[in-house]
Formats: C-alpha cells, structure tokens, sequence
C-alpha cells in the first residue's frame, strides 16, 4: 500500500506516487516560441498594412468610387442639376449615348488621338532618351528644354498656342516674314490640319515626360551588357536592336498605358484651344468635350452623367485588357506571398 500512497518530501508536502503520472503531465509540449512569434509578426504586418493604406483607400472610395457610383444614378434620371432628380429616364440616356452619331465621331477622334500618340511619341522619345543618353556637351540643359513643357500648365500651354495659331497669329506672321507665305493656313478651324496642329501640340506637351521614363529605364540597364556585346562584334543598331529595345520594354509599356488613358480622358487642351463648337467642326472633339456640351451646357446633367459612366466603363476596359495581355509580363512575380 506504501507504494501507492505519497511519501513525505523534504519540505514536508506529500507528492504522488502513482507510476507515470508525471510523466503524463508533462508530456504536452508547450507552444513553439517561433510560432508565436510568426503569428505575432503576420498580426502585426496586416495592421501596418492596413493603417498605411486606409488614407489611400479612403481617398480613392471618396474621390473616385462615390463619384462614380453617383453619376451611374443620375444617369438613370433626367436631372436639371438641382433639387431631387425624379423623371426616371431608366436605360434611355445610355441607349441614346450609344445611338448617337455625335458620340461616334468623338470615340473616333480620341482613338484617333490615342494611335497617333503612340506612333508618333513612342520612336521619337526613344531616339531621344537614346541620344541624350549619350555624354554630349550641353545634355542637363537638353534634358530641361525638354521637359519644362510638360511641368507647364494646360491653361497657359492651350492660350498661348490658340493665340500663335490663328489666322493673323505668330505662326502665319513668322511663314510670311521668312518667305514662306504659301504655306500660311487656318491652323485651327481647317478639319484637314487641326487633328495634325493637335497632335503636334500635344506631342510638344508631353515627349518630355515619355522621354525622362525612357532615360531612367536606360540608365537602369547595367553598362556591362553593352560592353560584353561590343566585344563580341556587335554594332551599335544591332545593340539597340538586340539588347536596348528588349530589356526597354517594360517602361515602354508602361508609358504606352499611361498615354492611353491620358488619350482617352483628353479634355484641357482640346477645351482651350477649340471649344466645344469648333472643336466638334474641326474633328478634335473628345468624349470629355461631347460630355460637357451634352450635359451641363445643355442643361441635361442627367445624360452628362450617363456620359462620364461610359467613358469610365471604356477606359477601364481598355485598363483591364491592357494589363491582361500587354502589362501581363511585367506584373507576373511584382507581388508574392511572403511569410515574415
């Protein structure tokens, strides 16, 4: 019996003496240390990763999803602007968005718009960025001539050139003094040259900004490539070629999707510089300028609304494909599942 019963231990307490007891009370490990740890550490990335994103979310629900969401209401009324909109108009302020002839010719214009900038940008902010790439006497300077346009505002930049474009401007006054008088024309009214007066205006507006991305995506190119490809025989076209033009591609892509959307949104300088009546003459109307003179102007916010959804739906979409099969590369292992 004394084997199974507790025997007095030094300090007088009585400790059991069943066989394996205490062995079965300490045979539950306690939890690891580092799992703890981990689980602390996740805890704690998610709430960093939640306070440092909730402005940006906030901003974005705010100044991006609300209005939205807004306008795709009011769409569904024909609404004056002011006041309660109670004439439900349903589907027909979209169905007439889609039917109207008006409506084409301006979609026409910004994907017209849209091609152009990529053809006539692209090459020409490479051969840039390539030439200034090199060391060249005067290159900083280059680099700020080229730039400074774009840091300008559109106001300025449409109220200057809309002054030096007309018929009696500085433009015709400048072909006339150098013997050239020939060559004097409606920069801005004629539908054959306005799309092309445009183009080069906005070229001049925004090369700057495609050719600094170009240069930092040359500089990130590692010296040694282009060393072991001269040692190997290669020319300078076939460098360009084989070596520049591939590993330039993802800044290339990048700027082709911010020159889409811009295309597609095009509003400011279009504004200042046409109106939104010769603009539509001309052909240099856009969505945005269809949207203005086809809601607030007329006094239909209900249909101007309707109008800014389906310009959000195009460029979303184009955004969506876009990223699907050209961004697609670039993005592939940008975001992982890390563990801390």
């Amino acid at each position: 019996m004394s084997d199974t019963l507790g025997t007095d231990t030094a300090d007088g307490r009585q400790s059991q003496g069943t066989p394996g007891a205490g062995d079965a009370a300490t045979s539950v490990p306690p939890a690891p240390p580092r799992a703890a740890a981990h689980r602390r550490g996740r805890v704690r990335m998610r709430l960093e990763i939640a306070v440092l994103s909730a402005p940006a979310i906030i901003t974005f629900l705010a100044f991006v999803i609300f209005p939205v969401a807004l306008a795709a209401y009011y769409g569904f009324y024909q609404w004056k602007g002011y006041g309660e909109p109670t004439d439900w108009v349903g589907l027909n302020n979209y169905k007439l968005i889609l039917t109207d002839p008006a409506f084409h010719d301006v979609l026409w214009h910004n994907g017209l718009i849209l091609v152009l900038s990529l053809v006539i940008q692209g090459p020409l902010a490479i051969v840039l960025a390539l030439l200034l790439n090199q060391k060249i006497r005067g290159r900083s300077t280059i680099r700020v001539l080229i730039f400074v346009p774009y840091i300008i505002s559109e106001v300025i930049v449409g109220t200057g050139w809309s002054l030096m474009l007309q018929s009696n401007g500085a433009v015709n006054d400048l072909l006339h003094r150098i013997g050239l008088g020939s060559l004097e024309a409606d920069w801005i009214a004629d539908p054959d040259l306005a799309v092309w007066t445009l183009m080069a205006i906005i070229t001049w507006k925004y090369i700057g900004f495609a050719v600094i991305l170009m240069l930092a995506g040359l500089q990130s190119i590692p010296d040694e490539i282009f060393e072991a490809a001269q040692i190997d025989g290669a020319s300078y076209w076939q460098i360009q070629r084989r070596i520049t033009l591939p590993l330039l591609g993802p800044t290339i892509r990048i700027w082709a999707f911010l020159s889409i959307i811009g295309s597609l949104q095009l509003f400011d300088l279009v504004y200042i510089i046409w109106g939104q009546y010769v603009s539509g003459t001309a052909g240099t109307s856009t969505m945005a300028i269809y949207m203005l003179a086809q809601g607030r102007n007329a006094g239909n916010y209900g249909y101007g609304s309707a109008v800014a959804v389906v310009m959000f739906a195009i460029s979303l979409i184009v955004a969506l494909i876009y990223q699907r099969f050209v961004l697609r590369r670039d993005l592939r292992g940008a975001v992982t599942e890390g563990t801390v």
